[in-house]
């Protein structure tokens, strides 16, 4: 029996359970410093002195002045010191570096650095930012004729908020001066991020810099692009010190300097005949991207795709903007923008049902979008589009119509919402990507390399099943290499609902011809014959595939993911308290290759977005996160998170291995705009979120006020 669409046990299994595996504060090197950042105090300001009020002795010191090549975290673009140098645009912005080998005596000695400002008058607001990071617009049909052949137009504007990652482990890395050159251990998803940003900022040549991922404990994004910023502090200061440095941060760190889910601001407004087709839309997206570029411009370019939400309509204007605030910069975060926008779409859609007096679920199964559709980009959708499946199967299984009417008048409520996901980079990132994975021949068996990394979504187990099942041999057999620079090629970083398709892909090609040098030979006797086998492949593009960057037509995906989310919740009218009662989450996700850790996935994002719609609200003081600790920073317990309800659909992408598509980001797009669609059930016109219960509550006195009128 084969390993794909099997619960086989997890490669990294054993290993966690019985404390075997070791995280990055596990780790010790002899001679070993702790490091600490020193942190801008001031959301903007010009630094005018930097004092040090203790004795420097035993202390290796770092400022911009010690860096050996470029001070800047390299990215899409060069404007993010890594440490800052006579200004500053953020309250947390590193300043200087110390690094000391006992941890206490170095704690004691930050508040002791005094530094200086000149302030200036910070921007807090993104619709009054002085600077536009990234401008992105989209054009479909004729905007002017089809809000003029509309029988009524429907506008309205939502919010999202910031988020926290709140991944099991802060960050953390060390790094380790050897052989001329450095190595950095780190908690990261993307080590070939991490290279090319050390490389510039030591100026050394590339193979004199090698990252190693070990265990890691979570990410959701969080550790996408930041780990260059923290693995270049630690290897200046190791690089001074000529000696090995770690630095771990603790959670209340982490939470206030470390990225965000971008706050969103999302005006709509919406030409629909009367029968209920959508004939015009008019989107307008605005991403807070905070004081550096980080990665805004690919969050708002996943973001303005799926601003349309999974409708067809003819004419179509979508215009993005990602802008700059004096707050710390905000960066990858699950789903990358398209929960931002789908929130907003689908919060719309009910709000147009509701002017048409028009049910829900069949406005939506009007206007659904179907294979052979075209996308607001033009993409003609694939037969393996599953918008309508999805919608269909969860009202069926909650009996939906049936029970939201019984509902009314009662302090219960159900609300839908219908979205889809992109897998893979967006456009020709794939393309640029250049991705590369190898598959080297065991005694045994075989072994994965790449570097595409287990951040506890089951990477090692799902990519051994692929090659297993390609290979025909044992799951068992196939082992995963450690994710080293200096040992696996580069396969791309591990976001995007890409590992499994695109990585997948690349290593099923080469399990292929492996097999086919294998002859029906033994691993053994093959090597014994022959000598070693390696079979290192690239990501090759679908011969259909076309896309244009400079005008945002064409493929913006090699396929979709689909989704549907039926949220039931109870409302305490006292409170105002939202209490989730259960969310049945119905996804299309090709196939799964391990169903439990897919099913796993839904869960998790469910339970992700749970908290961003209902309970996570990031308080902001002069540029500061003012609630960074879990004390006030409330995220899903058991007891606040519903039964969750896994149904997985599979519709196979021809292009995936054995089927699969993406499952990772798609199930954080789907259940806010549900329960705020139920509390719209309910009475309150809420279009911002954390729903917390003064939002709902004020929503609720505004829908009273507005009905006695």
């Amino acid at each position: 029996m084969g390993a794909v669409g099997r619960n086989v046990p997890r490669k990294d299994g054993v290993a966690k359970v019985t404390g075997a595996a070791r995280y990055i504060d596990d780790l010790r090197f002899s001679g070993m410093l702790h490091g600490a950042t020193v942190r801008s105090t001031v959301p903007c300001g010009e630094i005018t002195g930097v004092r040090l009020d203790f004795d420097a002795g035993g202390f290796t010191v770092v400022d911009h002045r010690d860096i050996p090549g470029q001070n800047v975290v390299a990215l899409i673009e060069d404007d993010q010191p890594c440490l800052a140098v006579g200004e500053v645009r953020h309250a947390e912005e590193p300043l200087l570096l110390l690094a000391h080998e006992n941890r206490e005596a170095l704690w004691a000695a930050l508040p002791r650095v005094h530094v200086d400002y000149r302030p200036r008058a910070p921007v807090f607001d993104p619709e009054n930012s002085p600077r536009t990071f990234k401008h992105i617009r989209i054009e479909k049909g004729d905007l002017e004729r089809g809000f003029a052949q509309a029988d009524l137009v429907v506008e309205g504007e939502y919010a999202t908020g910031a988020q926290e990652h709140v991944y099991i482990e802060p960050n953390g890395v060390i790094a380790v001066p050897e052989d001329g050159g450095i190595t950095i251990y780190g908690s990261l998803q993307c080590p070939y991020y991490v290279h090319p940003a050390i490389v510039r900022l030591l100026g050394l040549p590339p193979e004199r810099v090698r990252v190693v991922q070990t265990e890691t404990g979570g990410g959701f994004g969080g550790k996408e692009e930041y780990p260059s910023m923290i693995a270049g502090h630690a290897a200046l200061l190791a690089w001074k010190a000529k000696r090995p440095v770690k630095l771990v941060y603790d959670r209340a760190e982490d939470m206030v300097a470390t990225t965000k889910r971008h706050p969103s601001i999302v005006r709509h407004r919406t030409g629909v005949a009367r029968d209920g087709r959508l004939v015009a839309m008019d989107i307008e997206v605005i991403l807070d991207g905070g004081a550096y570029v980080t990665l805004s411009p690919v969050v708002l370019s996943r973001g303005v795709i799926h601003a349309t939400g999974p409708y067809r309509c003819p004419h179509v204007r979508v215009d993005g903007r990602a802008v700059m605030t004096n707050t710390p910069p905000n960066g990858a975060f699950r789903g990358f923008g398209a929960p931002q926008t789908q929130f907003a779409t689908e919060v719309h859609v009910d709000r147009i049902a509701e002017a048409l007096g028009m049910d829900p679920v069949r406005l939506r199964e009007l206007n659904a979008l179907r294979p052979g559709d075209t996308t607001a980009t033009g993409q003609v959708l694939p037969r393996d589009s599953s918008a309508l499946q999805v919608l269909r199967e969860a009202v069926r299984r909650t009996d939906f119509r049936r029970r939201r009417r019984a509902m009314r008048g009662t302090n219960r409520a159900l609300g839908l919402s219908l979205f889809f996901h992109g897998a893979g980079f967006t456009g020709g990132g794939e393309v640029k990507l250049a991705s590369r994975a190898a598959l080297e021949l065991t005694e045994t068996g075989a072994r994965v390399l790449v570097a595409s990394t287990e951040i506890g979504q089951g990477t090692r187990t799902m990519l051994a099943q692929i090659v297993a099942d390609t290979l025909g041999m044992p799951y068992q057999r196939v082992e995963v290499g450690e994710v080293d620079t200096a040992r696996v090629p580069n396969s791309g970083p591990t976001v995007a609902s890409r590992t499994c398709m695109i990585v997948g892909g690349i290593l099923r090609r080469c399990a292929v011809e492996m097999k086919a040098k294998l002859e029906n030979l033994s691993p053994r006797e093959y090597l014994r014959r022959h000598g070693p086998l390696r079979i290192e492949k690239g990501y090759e593009k679908p011969a259909e595939s076309r896309w244009d960057d400079a005008t945002y037509r064409g493929d913006a995906y090699g396929t979709y993911a689909w989704g549907c989310n039926v949220a039931e919740i109870e409302l305490d009218p006292d409170t105002c308290e939202v209490r989730p009662v259960r969310l049945t989450a119905v996804v299309e996700i090709g196939k799964a290759i391990h169903p439990i850790l897919a099913a796993g996935q839904v869960e998790g994002g469910v339970a992700q977005s749970v908290g961003w719609a209902l309970l996570e609200d990031v308080v902001m003081k002069n540029g500061r996160m003012a609630n960074g600790q879990l004390t006030n920073y409330m995220v899903p317990t058991t007891l606040d998170t519903p039964r969750i309800d896994v149904v997985i659909l599979e519709r196979p992408y021809r292009n995936g291995p054995f089927g699969a598509k993406g499952v990772g980001e798609l199930p954080t797009d789907g259940p806010a705009p549900a329960i705020v669609n139920a509390l719209r059930a309910l009475g309150a016109d809420l279009r911002s979120i954390p729903a917390t219960p003064e939002r709902i509550q004020e929503a609720m006195c505004n829908s009273r006020s507005t009905a006695a009128e």
